[in-house]
């Protein structure tokens, strides 16, 4: 029988953004880009974007749920999900929600692992922001940890978000047969 893998302790930040970025950059060269808004997600295609992007960092929440679970977050219309396409191929994904206090969460950015080192990361990241702010809201937030690329929070900071809260956390990895389970479906 398999041991069931010991919760990882992580530091949380949070931060916020209180204005659209001011910044521009270019198309990256040498690869052909298109990001496109994914109304309603089906679920396997959704999972499978998670995987893709989370395995590095350990993200887990949501393939733990079950369809109905995901579904009512994924296809609610507060939320919007956009995937990255590099030469044809999806190559990462982001999902931001709006909430009821005029605020913006980006819940989710990355890149497949293919992509990275592309010289995309910044680029694609703005391309998220500027949707983020397109109803002009007061504020957009994002949540990372210490299980995250490296300098995800520097990367954060340029683009003109600021930390406004810490916190210690566990993650719970899953076992071989949830991830087996969750991947099955």
């Amino acid at each position: 029988m398999a041991k069931k893998p010991l919760p990882l302790k992580v530091r949380v930040t949070r931060l916020e953004m209180s204005a659209a970025p001011r910044t521009s950059l270019a198309v990256p060269v040498n690869v052909q880009t298109a990001i496109m808004r994914t109304p309603e997600i089906p679920l396997h295609f959704y999972r499978y974007l998670y995987r893709q992007v989370g395995k590095r960092w350990n993200w887990y929440e949501r393939l733990r749920m079950s369809d109905e679970e995901l579904g009512a977050i994924i296809h609610n219309a507060q939320v919007s999900i956009c995937v990255l396409y590099v030469d044809g191929a999806p190559a990462g994904f982001f999902e931001f929600a709006k909430q009821a206090d005029d605020v913006v969460e980006l819940s989710y950015f990355g890149l497949f692992e293919r992509a990275i080192g592309l010289g995309i990361g910044k680029w694609f990241l703005l391309q998220a922001l500027y949707a983020a702010w397109q109803d002009n809201p007061s504020k957009v937030v994002v949540t990372t940890n210490t299980l995250d690329h490296p300098r995800a929070i520097q990367l954060y900071q340029m683009m003109g978000f600021s930390p406004v809260s810490t916190s210690d956390g566990l993650i719970l990895p899953m076992t071989d047969a949830e991830l087996l389970k969750a991947l099955d479906g």
